[in-house]
């Protein structure tokens, strides 16, 4: 007769891995949440899916830069995870912008905008960029000119904002460009479904990753459902990184403050889709996922991690990666003798 023994043995190492797993996946939901599958609100009302509709046609209409050339979507590319994969920015007159392009995918789960968080909102910073003489250079009244000039815009507007006098507005083409923005929401990766319960979503490697994610402290910049994006943190918490990715020039929130305290600070990183987004941090100067792990450990966590450290949260930082939304190219409404040329 077999010893019952190392049947005991056995059950009771499977008992205590399951415990172990559900854990882990315990502390994680304390932590982190997943991406729901849709968001049906901005600011407590409801979306309208005619301004969602004007807006996915905004998006793409290069005709909101005085150049005709610069949509949204150049420097937000929806098909490279909702950045551009340069260092910063190609905009007006081949000029390069002074920051990466923070990816749109998922923005709306943001505190704030833009890498020092100068916008509140998806409509505030919407109007950003069409305005800055670095990116699209155009201005409020020769956007509504431009749009007041094309039929289709005209009548679409007075669609999506019935109750407005004069619904053709710089206001409410931000508000359309921000409706259409919160549907660009990636659900569905591998860590949310672990997240949910299905333990065999991640791999043992993604879940060391995971575990070293908390462990070290990433999460005290980086938690909730963008895995980031909420708060403000000094680049550098115990070792500035070198001016080659920590340029001496962009002082970051202090230019939005003027407080001396938030020179080099920034909106930490919202890390969904993060290996999708290469080059990484503000300055765009970093290009591979494990090298900018390694930099954060040294400048954040006062840590040098150990290859199979790195290895292990970078592995964790791809399951990261959902479902990319699927959005047609819109055919555009042409333009009438009344639109204003490019310049």
């Amino acid at each position: 007769m077999r010893s019952p023994i190392p049947v005991m043995i056995s059950g009771l190492m499977l008992i205590s891995n399951i415990a172990h797993a559900d854990e882990l996946r315990e502390r994680a939901n304390e932590i982190f949440k997943p991406i729901p599958a849709k968001v049906a609100e901005i600011r407590g009302k409801a979306v309208s899916p005619d301004q969602a509709q004007l807006g996915h046609k905004l998006w793409f209409d290069p005709r909101l830069s005085r150049s005709h050339v610069i949509s949204c979507n150049t420097c937000h590319n929806l098909s490279l995870g909702g950045g551009d994969n340069v260092t910063t920015s190609i905009g007006h007159g081949w000029q390069k912008g002074p920051r990466n392009s923070p990816t749109v995918l998922n923005a709306v789960f943001n505190a704030a905008q833009f890498w020092d968080g100068r916008a509140e909102d998806l409509q505030a910073q919407a109007k950003g960029p069409v305005q800055a003489g670095v990116e699209m250079n155009n201005t409020p009244d020769r956007v509504v000119a431009t749009l007041k000039s094309i039929a289709e815009y005209a009548s679409e507007f007075k669609k999506a904002f019935p109750s407005d006098k004069d619904p053709v507005s710089f206001d409410n083409m931000a508000y359309a460009l921000e409706a259409f923005e919160v549907s660009l929401i990636t659900p569905d990766a591998p860590f949310d479904r672990y997240l949910k319960g299905d333990d065999k979503a991640l791999d043992a490697k993604q879940k060391q990753g995971l575990a070293l994610f908390m462990d070290t402290g990433c999460t005290a910049c980086h938690s909730g459902v963008n895995v980031g994006g909420q708060g403000y943190f000094p680049f550098g918490v115990i070792k500035k990184p070198g001016a080659e990715i920590l340029p001496a020039g962009d002082k970051g929130r202090f230019t939005v403050t003027n407080t001396a305290t938030d020179e080099y600070v920034f909106r930490a990183a919202p890390l969904r889709n993060v290996a999708l987004t290469p080059p990484y941090f503000h300055s765009g100067e970093v290009w591979e996922l494990e090298q900018a792990v390694a930099i954060m450990g040294d400048s954040q966590l006062g840590r040098t991690l150990k290859e199979d450290e790195v290895g292990a949260i970078a592995a964790f930082l791809r399951s990261l990666t959902g479902e990319q939304p699927r959005v047609a190219y819109p055919v555009l409404p042409p333009s009438s003798v009344d639109t204003p040329k490019p310049e």
